[in-house]
């Protein structure tokens, strides 16, 4: 009976208890309700950058025969899938990243606000370059309970990204504000500049054969100065080798590890000019790294009898520390980087662009700062191969500028572990070429694939999209020929 009085009285003084007292009880000072700058940007950041570096290990390079499966094979074999944990983790970096352009907006922060849409538009590119028409325009948009986006074309989300990142361009060469919390570029504007115009090359570049004025454009950004210039300007994030800024494949079994190696394609086209980027690629079969046993063996990407080899070169001691072998630390190199985009590969943008009459400047001098450029990220030791400089081994090795394909072969091989992009690259030359191999002259189709020696041109579309988002799902697969294809021709290359 107590107990009841005493109900009733809580019963009774509740309602004159104010909402704002009630509220200020339940807040728990250990549980913020609103997420910071500081918080947001390293997460989309670390969150987005893993995603691709899984995506470079197990499908970037091996599609691009920079590396080679030697267990699930589907990917060398051209019998894709949706590649689902890429889709899934690209568009949850998005929504970090979409809290963080709408509370630099509210902040009236304009350089983090251009630094939010750089970071979109490159996970956008990302996406779109992979599955062609994707959810972009609404994707964002759960917050207005639009949970079946439609799927836009991407000609139209192309050009919304080349026109988003050169507003970001000018945000952050007039804007106001700082960048907090930023673990890529340490809060530097002027970095965050270079990265968003170097981009808008990489994207001209992709799309330059849909559109009228990719050159004039591209002429313009490398007009302004603030583009990649060295190797101190590259777009990578720099792993601190622990938890949770810890190089994505450290964590891995070393069964799961050794289940991709050095592709004999690219152990070919390296050992032809004896480049030294090999012994950085590759862990030579012996371990020794003194000169006097520098053996490689490729794997053959594909699947049969005729493509087997016997054994396989593990990838490079910086991807991957293996007890009782020699390690990265042993010879003075850095953990790998998760890579976003590198000098290297703006000087062979500039150096196509050269060859295309988009800018008036020497191909061969672009071309040669590129090779240099990668040589110098990787590190190399020339000693063992002996070379005595750069200088001897550019005018000696027979690696010197001849046609495009040059370029071409030089940019594929240094684009290794750049995400998607050695994939992304080698479609627009096979588009080039007519949808043949043979403008590729360090290439051919993997080994008995199973696409018909045809390079697959997207990644097939997730299935649960046909069940969560069904009328968009089935409207883009009515556009791209009423199936989900991974021969689709995508707007890119139409």
């Amino acid at each position: 009976m107590n107990y009841s009085k005493y109900i009733l009285l809580i019963i009774l003084i509740v309602p004159f208890w104010g909402c704002d007292e009630f509220e200020e009880f339940n807040e728990n000072p250990n549980e913020p309700t609103v997420v910071s700058a500081d918080v947001l940007l390293p997460s989309a950041i670390r969150k987005s950058v893993n995603t691709t570096v899984d995506a470079s290990f197990l499908v970037g390079n091996n599609a691009a025969q920079l590396t080679s499966k030697t267990l699930r094979l589907e990917v060398d074999s051209y019998n894709w899938n949706a590649f689902p944990s890429y889709w899934d983790g690209w568009y949850e970096s998005l929504t970090d990243v979409n809290s963080l352009e709408r509370l630099a907006i509210s902040a009236e922060n304009e350089v983090l606000e251009a630094a939010a849409i750089t970071l979109r538009s490159w996970i956008f590119a990302n996406l779109t370059n992979a599955y062609g028409d994707i959810p972009y325009f609404q994707a964002l948009d759960g917050a207005n309970n639009n949970f079946t986006p439609v799927y836009d074309d991407q000609s139209a989300i192309y050009a919304d990204l080349l026109s988003e990142l050169e507003r970001a361009s000018t945000l952050l060469s007039t804007g106001n504000g700082s960048i907090d919390g930023d673990i890529l570029l340490n809060g530097d504007v002027n970095s965050w500049l270079k990265f968003t115009n170097s981009l808008r090359l990489r994207l001209l570049m992709t799309a330059n054969n849909q559109l009228s004025n990719a050159g004039t454009q591209f002429a313009d950004i490398v007009s302004s100065g603030n583009i990649l210039s060295s190797n101190a300007d590259n777009i990578v994030l720099t792993y601190t080798g622990s938890f949770p800024n810890e190089w994505p494949l450290m964590p891995l079994k070393i069964g799961d590890f050794d289940a991709v190696a050095i592709s004999a394609t690219a152990l070919a086209a390296l050992e032809q000019t004896n480049d030294p980027r090999s012994s950085r690629y590759a862990r030579p079969n012996s371990d020794d790294y003194s000169g006097n046993t520098l053996d490689f063996i490729g794997a053959i990407n594909g699947q049969g009898e005729s493509c087997t080899k016997d054994g396989a070169s593990r990838l490079g001691v910086q991807y991957y520390n293996y007890p009782g072998l020699t390690s990265a630390s042993n010879l003075g190199l850095p953990i790998a980087e998760g890579i976003i985009m590198t000098y290297a590969e703006v000087e062979f943008l500039l150096a196509e662009a050269a060859a295309k009459g988009w800018i008036n400047d020497d191909v061969e001098t672009h071309y040669r700062a590129g090779i240099a450029a990668s040589m110098e990220y990787n590190q190399v030791d020339l000693d063992p191969y002996g070379w005595t400089s750069f200088d001897d081994f550019y005018n000696n090795s027979g690696v010197a500028y001849s046609t495009v394909t040059d370029i071409w072969e030089q940019k594929w091989l240094a684009l290794f572990f750049h995400g998607l992009e050695p994939y992304f690259e080698l479609r627009r030359w096979y588009f080039e070429s007519d949808f043949s191999f043979d403008g590729l002259p360090f290439i051919d189709a993997s080994c008995e694939n199973l696409n018909g020696d045809r390079l697959p041109l997207k990644f097939l579309y997730p299935g649960e999209e046909q069940s969560l988002n069904a009328e968009n799902y089935n409207a883009v697969i009515s556009r791209i020929g009423g199936s989900n294809d991974q021969n689709a021709n995508i707007w890119l290359v139409q």
